[in-house]
């Protein structure tokens, strides 16, 4: 029964994550996002894309996927079937499900985003401490470079230290959240290839910066 948990946890928080948001958002406005920008359907490029308005919102929902994976679909299965099953455990499985299903989407061939805004969901929702220290590095590194990929690969890279230090030193959250840095890192390895050939995009602050 157990095992039945976990399977149903891992289906339903995979299908949550795997909602394309960016995707669907711009092709309601009859944009298909995977051709313009940096083609991502995250929520960078619908910032990019769409405006500041659509790109909150896919920001919001691509995170809210995280945390409702962690906080709500985990508790599902072991309802249903009325088994009792280490909640920690099942967290874990529903986040990592979440973002891989966001990363990996079915419904675009298993393209999909990053998985920046949905692992910040899940983080928010397993080590919040750990979020507010890496989201306050990201805001500086942001500001300093006006690099969105500078500040989420370093945010990731720091994310498994932060976890460390704010868990008492919790070994396997901090390597939970050590393997989603390091996922989200390469998920970023083409942000670091136009970084090294000098061709990465920089987020203009002002009208007069982005003509």
């Amino acid at each position: 029964m157990p095992i039945l948990s976990y399977t149903i946890t891992v289906i339903a928080a995979y299908l949550l994550g795997s909602i394309p948001t960016g995707f669907l958002v711009a092709k309601a406005r009859g944009i298909d996002i995977r051709t313009v920008g940096s083609g991502n359907i995250g929520a960078t490029n619908a910032f990019r894309i769409l405006g500041k308005g659509p790109g909150f919102f896919v920001l919001f929902m691509d995170a809210l996927k995280g945390w409702f994976a962690v906080e709500v679909i985990s508790k599902f299965a072991p309802q249903i079937l009325s088994v009792s099953v280490p909640d920690d455990y099942l967290r874990i499985t529903a986040g990592v499900a979440a973002i891989l299903g966001h990363n990996y989407t079915c419904w675009l061939r298993f393209k999909g985003g990053k998985g920046v805004a949905t692992s910040a969901g899940v983080v928010a929702a397993l080590v919040p401490w750990s979020l507010l220290i890496v989201l306050g590095l990201w805001i500086v590194l942001f500001v300093a470079t006006r690099y969105v990929s500078v500040a989420s690969i370093v945010a990731a890279f720091a994310l498994p230290f932060a976890t460390w230090f704010t868990t008492d030193h919790n070994v396997r959250l901090t390597i939970i959240t050590g393997a989603l840095g390091a996922l989200a890192i390469y998920k970023h390895k083409a942000n670091l290839q136009r970084l090294f050939n000098g061709t990465e995009n920089r987020i203009a602050f002002t009208k007069k910066e982005a003509q």
